[in-house]
């Protein structure tokens, strides 16, 4: 019953994490959207209000005429809608899911001795640790090289530094962390940064704008400057955070001595792509050509990755005879039955029995031998020996008699 509660809890964790993620992206994108596709507006009413852009749109049977001010209007309204919850639940419900998962089971998810032997104590706090630097660093050069003379701009020079700072984090991340780990880890390092600049930028730019407003006094342009700085940044580490996220279901993706090298490149494919719908939709309103080329080289990254890491097909080892039943459900005993048995069946999976064993032949292969995946962070030591037996044994036809 234990295990059975804590795959609830891991379920509606993520489901409330996927889903709140779902509508934060989904905001951040729109209004990403919107700044790029306004236009100057026509109305001198409109001029006269403060109106420095403006869109028309269909959806749902409706039109819709969004409208954005330079800094603020004159008149502040009294229904005002905040977006703010979307990311700060995000990033709740992510915590907690990274916590429940790795950080309350470092031991199995966060450590693999192979690769660093170190304290559970020590792996949680150098994992947290990944959080604040990453959010220190980021902040700071945001501040020194992102602004000059009370003027936002400088993201280049940002965009470089951030881009060396996350390469030599998830190199390190991987000779620390256990591959599925580290991968999360960069991810989750890049969100709390997104969700920071909500919470400690965006947000409190724009309660300084309404504030002012209130008291009457001239509304500080700086403010809006620096969320849509922030924002902008965060749209860009969107596609680079999803592939870190998603990429602990792809262990053929984490492992591997250069894993960090393959991360990087996804990544950065990532964020060239989103960079083209960025600039698709300037290049529309201006009426430019799209500048595909972004894209181009994005799709290039990903096929280099998806060649670099194919597996070479196993050929069977003539030289060896097939293991016997006996001998490989020894093996599978050993390695894999703590995961996979009639209480604990990790993935539906049970090998405890001849049957079971049988049954699920091909996994078996696949991820012990092709992808080499499981066991998890090789928790249980299998041996490259033990390996070489469960694929002449699967190569043989997987005999149980």
């Amino acid at each position: 019953m234990p295990a059975y509660l804590l795959d609830w809890a891991n379920l509606l964790l993520r489901w409330t994490h996927v889903i709140t993620a779902i509508a934060w992206i989904g905001s951040s994108f729109y209004f990403v959207f919107l700044d790029s596709s306004l236009t100057k507006p026509d109305d001198p009413e409109l001029k006269a209000k403060g109106v420095d852009g403006e869109l028309w749109a269909v959806h749902g049977g409706g039109f819709y005429h969004p409208q954005k001010y330079l800094v603020a209007p004159k008149k502040l309204p009294e229904n005002l809608h905040w977006f703010y919850w979307e990311s700060y639940s995000t990033w709740l419900s992510g915590f907690g899911l990274f916590t429940f998962l790795y950080l309350f089971n470092a031991t199995t998810f966060l450590i693999d001795k192979s690769v660093h032997d170190w304290s559970p104590t020590s792996a949680v706090l150098a994992a947290l640790g990944f959080l604040v630097a990453f959010w220190v660093f980021y902040d700071r050069i945001c501040r020194l090289f992102g602004e000059k003379d009370g003027k936002v701009g400088g993201d280049l020079r940002v965009g470089v530094l951030l881009t060396a700072f996350v390469v030599v984090a998830s190199w390190a991340a991987s000779r620390l962390f256990a591959g599925r780990a580290a991968f999360l880890l960069i991810g989750a390092m890049l969100a709390t940064a997104m969700s920071a600049n909500v919470f400690f930028w965006i947000i409190p730019g724009q309660r300084k704008v309404v504030a002012q407003m209130k008291a009457g006094k001239p509304v500080e342009a700086i403010h809006g400057q620096r969320a849509k700085q922030r924002s902008v940044h965060n749209t860009y580490f969107t596609l680079p955070v999803l592939i870190a996220m998603l990429s602990n279901h792809y262990a053929w993706l984490y492992l591997g001595k250069w894993s960090w090298v393959a991360l990087c490149t996804m990544m950065l494919a990532g964020a060239l792509i989103r960079h083209t719908f960025v600039a698709r939709h300037k290049a529309l309103v201006q009426g430019e050509p799209v500048p595909l080329q972004y894209a181009g080289l994005g799709i290039c990254l990903v096929l280099g990755v998806f060649f670099a890491l194919m597996p070479a097909t196993p050929t069977a080892d003539s030289s060896l005879p097939p293991p016997t039943f006996a001998e490989v459900k020894s093996i599978v005993d050993q390695r894999c039955v703590l995961c996979h048995n009639a209480t604990v069946q990790n993935k539906g999976v049970s090998l405890h029995t001849p049957e079971g064993l049988k049954k699920n032949a091909q996994r078996v292969y696949q991820q012990a031998v092709v992808l080499r995946s499981m066991p998890q962070n090789n928790a249980t030591q299998i041996t490259e020996a033990e390996r070489g037996m469960l694929k002449r044994w699967f190569e043989s036809g997987a005999p149980v008699l």
